[in-house]
């Protein structure tokens, strides 16, 4: 590793989430949401008021995304589906698999969402990423997947990043004019004892931040797959990370209690925040 490792982190939200994931900045609203996944919870986090709030689904929530007319986007266990800004629920593509739930998903450059699957035993080629636009089409990218997890894009739009956790890999893509993926290969592997790769955020530089799930830590990769910066952190399980605060500056963490039993360290589940941690890129809401 040519660059530093560092522990400088705060808590954002102390909480004590089961599987809480996917921390996405909503720049509209300049505020925080994520997820926790096994308790059905949409919450949300305003750093400037400290506000935080609940929203409950009906399924497992993998994932919720801003939607560009107000309200959010969320991959549930049977298909994903439309919040409006009054919270009413619709469904936009209801795919009910017994078995298989909602993981992580990304909103691309072009306002998709790309929505992935994975069994809840974790069973190899169960899951899925998928391409969902705003009128409903879906598109399966990738099958065969274990468990579909970080999913994002350089900041030119040209490459994409994509993790299964299982393969220990980060892989990048080829993004094609018509948004499609080929020319996949990996860009960095997770060595033995140093966790999974889960989710995912890219910065400014074209830089891959990463969680690593069982690693307590916070990695990030250089575009050509260097590792030169290390983030310890107090629990260690955390999920996925993302850029937020009004200049994009400080980098937010999701982690999880679940599995952990009685040793689960006092901010397992907890939302920690790395100030000024580097330059993030903004990121498109999904168009429907």
């Amino acid at each position: 590793m040519s660059g530093r490792t560092a522990s400088r982190w705060d808590v954002a939200v102390r909480a004590t989430a089961e599987l809480g994931e996917g921390p996405t900045w909503d720049a509209t609203a300049g505020r925080l949401i994520w997820v926790d996944i096994l308790s059905a919870r949409v919450h949300t986090y305003d750093p400037a008021t400290g506000r935080s709030t609940t929203l409950a689904t009906e399924q497992h929530v993998g994932a919720a995304k801003p939607r560009a007319g107000g309200g959010l986007v969320v991959n549930l266990r049977d298909g994903v589906g439309l919040y409006d800004a009054a919270a009413a629920f619709r469904w936009l593509v209801r795919d009910p698999v017994p078995g298989r739930r909602g993981n992580d998903a990304a909103v691309a450059p072009d306002g998709s969402l790309w929505a992935g699957t994975m069994r809840y035993d974790e069973a190899a080629g169960g899951g899925t990423l998928s391409r969902v636009g705003s009128d409903g089409s879906a598109a399966e990218i990738l099958p065969d997947v274990a468990v579909s997890n970080g999913t994002g894009w350089s900041p030119d739009g040209r490459l994409m990043y994509y993790v299964d956790s299982p393969t220990r890999r980060i892989d990048v893509f080829d993004v094609t004019g018509e948004g499609d993926v080929t020319g996949r290969r990996p860009l960095a592997h997770i060595e033995d004892g140093a966790g999974f790769p889960d989710g995912l955020c890219v910065d400014a530089d074209g830089c891959v931040w990463v969680a690593l799930w069982d690693g307590a830590a916070i990695r990030r990769y250089t575009p050509d797959g260097t590792l030169d910066r290390v983030i310890r952190l107090p629990f260690p399980r955390p999920t996925a990370c993302a850029f937020g605060g009004a200049d994009l500056r400080d980098l937010y963490v999701s982690s999880a209690r679940v599995g952990l039993g009685a040793a689960a360290p006092p901010l397992a589940g907890s939302v920690l925040v790395i100030a000024d941690a580097g330059r993030g890129l903004a990121q498109p809401a999904f168009a429907g």
